[in-house]
């Protein structure tokens, strides 16, 4: 008998690929979505898409009436907000309702994973030379993002919850089909590639198809309550990345600008005020700010190669040829 898998957010970019791989390991997929979602990559007929309300305990429990899941996946989630309430209401309480719901429904779940985010640890061990973020260390988010983020880690931590649950923190993850790193291609393609701070900046990534290898291992292996970073297993330089993107668009002239914080933080006050006249979510916010400014983005993932025998298996440079190859292809780029 097949197990069954449901997984939340999975007309996403990291859910899409979840779905993805599960189908490809024989399990019964059932794939959350809202009305609203895009079912672009999610064409497969052996899908069962179902409509889950994250922001009703009662309406949830309707929803999955008579459904059976083994595993459950929990990748929804949102990353940028007009409303700093929003991320708390989504990401926050939506965790809370999710994870009830299933309670009540006394749901015989061998374990639920949690996607979370290295955001939750904020700007710490900022001091030269950069060491690890680990996870012992006091997190300390700096964002509306993170601080929801750490808010459901934490809930999930209560005895609310009685669920065999796993925490993932993936660092920067890109990929096809993501959309943010994917502005950076496409500011690239026209000639200009952004930058900002003059301190060194250390920054961490990781493929999205090595992060749903930690998802499936972590299902497998994982201990419960553990909290497991994730990256590539390499430190990269902030100009590292848009190197690279450059290089799979042919080497296009650009002009290069290294802006100071102070103008930074001007750009994102404006862009987060004219986010709230406008109602359009702009990624020139406040969030974008302290992201951007973060100089140490290093983090421990030898807790997940010892435990849960997690090996990434695509560094940096053969990631962005495949996701520039995959947006050429796709008409993005």
């Amino acid at each position: 008998m097949k197990s069954n898998i449901l997984i939340t957010g999975a007309s996403g970019f990291i859910g899409s690929f979840i779905v993805e791989e599960a189908l490809d390991r024989g399990l019964e997929v059932w794939a959350a979505v809202r009305k609203s979602s895009s079912k672009q990559f999610l064409t497969d007929p052996r899908i069962h898409l179902i409509e889950l309300d994250l922001s009703s305990e009662e309406r949830l429990k309707e929803q999955m009436k008579g459904c059976r899941f083994d595993y459950v996946v929990h990748a929804a989630g949102v990353t940028k907000c007009l409303d700093t309430k929003d991320f708390y209401r989504i990401n926050t309480e939506g965790t809370q309702h999710l994870v009830n719901a299933l309670q009540a429904l006394e749901m015989p779940l061998k374990c639920f994973v949690y996607i979370s985010s290295l955001s939750i640890m904020g700007a710490i061990r900022e001091q030269q030379p950069y060491t690890e973020i680990r996870e012992s260390d006091h997190p300390r988010p700096n964002t509306a993002y993170g601080k929801s983020k750490l808010a459901a880690e934490e809930w999930l931590a209560t005895k609310e919850c009685t669920l065999p649950y796993v925490i993932l923190r993936p660092t920067g993850v890109y990929g096809p089909r993501e959309r943010d790193y994917f502005m950076m291609a496409k500011s690239i393609k026209a000639h200009t590639d952004f930058a900002v701070g003059y301190k060194q900046q250390d920054i961490t990534f990781v493929y999205v198809t090595d992060v749903v290898q930690a998802v499936f291992l972590a299902m497998e292996k994982g201990q419960r309550g553990r909290k497991y970073f994730l990256s590539d297993g390499e430190v990269y330089q902030s100009s590292t990345f848009s190197d690279l993107i450059r290089q799979e668009l042919g080497n296009p002239w650009w002009i290069r600008i290294t802006a100071p914080l102070w103008l930074l933080r001007i750009i994102t006050f404006c862009g987060e005020w004219a986010g709230h006249l406008t109602g359009k979510v702009t990624a020139l916010n406040n969030d974008k700010y302290n992201i951007m400014r973060q100089r140490n983005w290093r983090c421990d993932i030898d807790p997940a190669k010892r435990e849960l025998g997690y090996h990434p298996q695509v560094k940096l440079k053969e990631g962005v040829r495949r996701s520039i190859q995959w947006y050429k292809e796709n008409g993005w780029l």
